[in-house]
């Protein structure tokens, strides 16, 4: 399972929690905080960064690319829109980029751009996407058999219904919600 970040949802100490995620070891942190500005996300995602390289847990930034590249981190999580405007010679700064993909020829396209593997949704109905029904795992499926690199399912994804995400032929599942509350 890969963690997405929302400091919003905590009802604690926003770093004890990043700590409290990091200890069950999911395969990677995504600190997505995406209401900050650069230098406040530059400014926390060094502290996030630190407490994942202590626990040895993968901290993936997301959508600041100058604040990766500049911190010397070397995983990145993009909406489709930056990738498509990254350059060859930025690409190159890193060793991992994710991407999240509504569409099956979203994920061709992420694939053939240099992704290293993609986020798709939603899958279920989620509370952080309320009102707008969950694409199903069917299109999970199809998502995942579209493409040779690994393809993560998001929203609604719980221990109890990660099963249902691996049989769909995804690599995993990406939990908010249920890491941060």
């Amino acid at each position: 399972m890969i963690c997405i970040t929302n400091r919003n949802l905590c009802k604690g100490d926003f770093l004890e929690k990043i700590r409290d995620v990091a200890s069950k070891k999911p395969k990677a942190i995504i600190l997505r905080e995406k209401d900050l500005t650069e230098e406040e996300y530059a400014r926390l995602s060094v502290k996030v960064k630190a407490i994942c390289d202590e626990m040895g847990v993968i901290c993936i930034y997301h959508t600041f690319i100058d604040t990766a590249v500049q911190q010397g981190v070397r995983q990145i999580h993009l909406p489709m829109p930056l990738l498509r405007m990254l350059s060859e010679d930025i690409k190159k700064s890193f060793d991992m980029i994710g991407v999240s993909c509504h569409s099956v020829e979203e994920a061709v396209e992420a694939e053939a751009n240099g992704s290293s593997y993609i986020i798709a949704g939603h899958i279920f109905d989620t509370d952080c996407k309320k009102n707008i029904p969950g694409r199903g795992l069917p299109f999970l499926q199809e998502v995942a058999s579209s493409v040779t690199i690994p393809v993560y399912g998001i929203g609604g994804i719980t221990g109890k219904n990660l099963d249902l995400i691996l049989k769909s032929g995804a690599a995993g599942g990406c939990m908010m919600s249920g890491y941060m509350q």
